[in-house]
């Protein structure tokens, strides 16, 4: 059974900075892209950032140069480092798993950033 685990939200002040953590477990097949994503409170979910297995990464305009994704030496581990936290960043964030036929999702883990 695919599992895919998120960890690392929590609350922080504006300016602050967590990590976000994302394991994926149970594929038969190599997880290719790892994104992750964010649905604030009546919003939809939109993409923070994505990264291949060959180290590519892409951001959402937010994100760029306040946050950075990683994979670990595992290729099925996901870093999102974010700093300069806004409250507009406030949302669940979820973590993708892609292989070359099915995405895997998280439960998400909530970000809440106050001013």
């Amino acid at each position: 059974q695919v599992q895919v685990v998120e960890s690392g939200g929590g609350s922080v002040q504006a300016g602050g900075s967590l990590r976000l953590s994302c394991v994926v477990s149970g594929t038969l097949f190599s997880i290719n892209t790892m994104g992750w994503y964010r649905q604030a409170q009546g919003k939809q979910r939109e993409l923070v950032a994505a990264i291949s297995s060959g180290g590519s990464t892409n951001y959402a305009d937010s994100a760029k140069g306040r946050f950075t994704i990683s994979r670990g030496n595992a290729k099925n581990t996901a870093y999102l480092q974010m700093s300069s936290l806004k409250p507009e960043d406030t949302a669940a964030y979820y973590c993708k798993g892609s292989t070359y036929s099915y995405d895997y999702w998280g439960q998400g883990t909530q970000v809440s950033v106050s001013s």
